[in-house]
């Protein structure tokens, strides 16, 4: 590893005390009355990303920022350096299924951008291409996939650059030809499942796909195709307009899928929120005009996903218990309330998820650091330990129609993935002979520690805090540190190896990552008090691990890089308006900065549940101090800024980091840059490698630059 020796002031460089001549921006303020609270919006011109004059903006912040980070020396060594790590990876891979005796999988091998579709027999071990996403046009991706129960058939999800509005394609693996039929507006997490005569494809339908309209995410209906008849004869299985009975909302999303040995369909109405209204119906009723669903779960029931096997319903629920518990009723006539407990609440993890295979039903309890997999017998309720190595332990079924089959992935900070093969009746993992590429790392281990430490927030909550750190670091301040943190939806930040992360740890540089209110780690309660009236926590937290940090003599100030990534753009769009003094650099990702105004986006109502509605007089009182744009104030000495957004993006739309952007460029009264990163091609994220190699190579550099490394420094000349 290089070793660099760092003294403050030392590389500063001719731009850095530059003033920075960023185009034009013309305030054109609009006051808002929250309540009583009014709000000038200088920037709302920018929300009409279909302006030629807003899209001659963007085009002008992104080619101002190009010229900047283009003199950032080194990001070249940077890039290249992840193409080198991801091929000391070997391949990766993407979802796996089993049909008999043949594998299926998406696959990225270790010397190519994107994934392909392959198959593999089991009994003499040949690999074969299957579908290459290209042969359809260039930059078409395969976002998932899914076979009929004969392998006859196989459904794949395709995106165009990345983004999200996704087709569905059927291809014939027996005459290797893509079949007529085309079937979308899909979004990207949608599931879709083949009948079990593999006649017909159900699945979630877009209202619209037209990226700027408000009723993207919108008035979705689930469907059933039969193959080879026009999509638009396709049967509407559930919507809010075709069947009122189901009270769905305009927001909510119609998920579709059958049980395992499909006696039954399930519908979700889904949203950001875990608990949603779940129904079901015979698999009979599919042949009638109207399906007549039955409710079994309701939000208030505190139920986030159940498993059927006959008569017999498995929930998972917080009901009364935080960290979640197993329970048990009976289908046809559930009690959700005098369930029977399977495995019951425990005191020190979490019950994280659950999946099934034939006869089992799998559960993950962990603790935000390491994870930990169960089995449960279905018929027995016999539980088991399943014995793996330690670490962050997940788990999908390989077919679970058929048999008990499932595989495992094991993964560290420091230890990337290895995938094992396990089945219950014969009662031990192993690891998989096909799945584990031949990887060729460094061993990190012996180059970096991890400490796992509770840092004491703003009110006296312990909030867990990883620290991945050189060994040979002197902790005297002057090394430079990268704080990440998300904080949203109860998803927990667990343990993960990142090539990108990886490459900027090679750069001497400590990685922290902070799990602060509002993700899952500690439970339902974890969540609970990070959203809404408690969001403050999520970047209070964040700001207690950044001083912990400096504190503790990992870091200083001048040497602090914070980072928060869509829903984490309320933690460091805040985090840095509240303490603008904790951090050298703030990198802004396709993040929520804005979000008195987030609800006008066609993803803004779906999320009302976890931050409330600009409508309801409290939550309107909650948003405003989420609000991380309302917050910039003239003269304020901000650290250096890169906000990153891509024009494809449906989630988190461009307008909204592009004014946030615009009103620090305007304010910051730090001399220091403030860039708007435009991706023209992609959405919120893409899985073309080479696209996020060269982003995160430029957004490092940027960072770096700004924290003296010497590397980084751009020339005087």
């Amino acid at each position: 590893m290089n070793k660099f020796f760092w003294s403050a002031g030392l590389f500063l460089s001719q731009i850095v005390s530059a003033q920075y001549n960023y185009p034009p921006t013309p305030e054109k303020p609009v006051v808002d009355d929250y309540f009583g609270t009014k709000v000038t919006d200088n920037y709302r011109w920018l929300e009409d990303l279909k302006s030629p004059e807003v899209q001659s903006w963007f085009k002008a912040q992104s080619d101002f920022s190009n010229t900047i980070i283009d003199k950032i020396p080194n990001r070249e060594t940077l890039f290249n350096r992840m193409k080198e790590v991801q091929e000391m990876s070997g391949d990766t891979f993407g979802v796996i299924t089993q049909r008999k005796n043949l594998y299926f999988y998406a696959k990225t091998k270790k010397n190519e951008r994107l994934s392909k579709l392959y198959s593999r027999d089991l009994t003499t071990g040949k690999e074969t291409l299957i579908f290459d996403p290209e042969t359809l046009g260039k930059n078409t991706q395969i976002t998932n996939f899914t076979l009929d129960l004969k392998a006859e058939k196989i459904a794949i999800l395709l995106s165009k650059s990345g983004g999200e509005i996704c087709d569905l394609k059927i291809l014939d693996l027996g005459t290797q030809k893509i079949l007529k039929d085309e079937i979308g507006p899909i979004w990207s997490e949608f599931s879709f499942e083949f009948t079990p005569d593999g006649k017909s494809v159900i699945y979630t339908k877009m209202s619209t796909a037209d990226p700027n309209s408000n009723m993207l995410l919108k008035d979705m209906k689930a469907m059933i195709h039969e193959i080879g008849t026009d999509p638009k004869t396709d049967k509407v299985l559930a919507s809010r307009e075709d069947y009122p009975e189901l009270n769905a909302l305009t927001e909510q999303f119609t998920s579709i899928g059958f049980t395992d040995d499909y006696k039954y369909i399930i519908l979700r109405l889904t949203s950001v929120r875990s608990e949603s209204p779940i129904f079901v119906a015979p698999y009979s009723e599919l042949k009638n005009k109207k399906i007549k669903w039955r409710q079994i779960v309701k939000p208030a029931d505190d139920i986030t996903d159940i498993h059927i096997s006959g008569d017999k319903l498995f929930l998972l629920t917080h009901k009364d218990a935080p960290n979640y518990k197993i329970t048990l009723t009976s289908l046809s006539n559930p009690d959700v309330n005098h369930a029977k407990v399977v495995v019951p609440e425990s005191k020190d993890a979490v019950i994280i998820a659950i999946h099934s295979s034939k006869n089992y039903l799998f559960y993950s309890l962990g603790n935000g650091i390491t994870r930990d997999k169960y089995q449960v017998n279905i018929h027995n309720l016999e539980t088991k330990k399943i014995q793996l190595p330690g670490g962050v332990n997940s788990s999908l079924p390989l077919n679970a129609h058929e048999n008990d089959n499932i595989y495992c992935n094991n993964v560290n900070w420091l230890t990337p993935m290895t995938t094992y093969e396990y089945n219950p009746e014969q009662g031990t993992a192993t690891k998989s002979k096909y799945l584990n590429p031949e990887a060729n790392y460094p061993d990190y281990n012996s180059l970096y520690e991890v400490k796992e430490v509770e840092v004491k927030s703003h009110d006296g909550v312990m909030v867990p805090l990883s620290i991945i750190y050189p060994k040979n670091i002197k902790m005297n301040g002057s090394t430079p540190a990268y704080i990440t943190g998300y904080g949203g939806y109860g998803i927990s930040y667990e343990p993960r190896f990142s090539t990108r992360l990886s490459v900027l740890l090679e750069q001497g540089t400590i990685i922290a990552i902070a799990h602060v209110r509002g993700g899952g780690e500690k439970g339902e309660n974890w969540h609970k008090t990070g959203i809404k009236a408690n969001k403050p926590n999520t970047w209070k937290d964040f700001i207690a691990c950044s001083e912990y940090l400096v504190s503790q003599k990992y870091t200083s100030p001048s040497k602090l890089i914070g980072n928060g990534v869509s829903m984490g753009g309320v933690l460091i769009g805040r985090a840095i308006t509240e303490r603008p003094d904790l951090f050298a650099v703030a990198i802004a990702e396709v993040g929520m900065t804005n979000a008195l105004r987030s609800e006008t986006t066609a993803n803004g109502p779906n999320q009302i549940p976890e931050v409330g509605s600009i409508e309801n007089k409290e939550d309107a009182k909650h948003l405003l101090e989420m609000d991380a744009q309302s917050k910039v104030k003239k003269g304020v000495k901000y650290p250096a800024v890169i906000v990153r957004t891509g024009m494809n993006d449906s989630r988190v739309v461009p307008w909204e980091p592009g004014k946030f952007a615009a009103i620090l460029q305007k304010n910051s009264g730090s001399g220091k840059p403030v860039l708007l990163y435009v991706n023209y091609e992609n959405g919120h994220f893409t899985s073309d490698m080479d696209v996020v190699f060269k982003e995160y190579a430029d957004i490092y550099s940027f960072a770096l630059w700004q924290v003296g490394h010497p590397k980084f420094q751009p020339s005087k000349n």
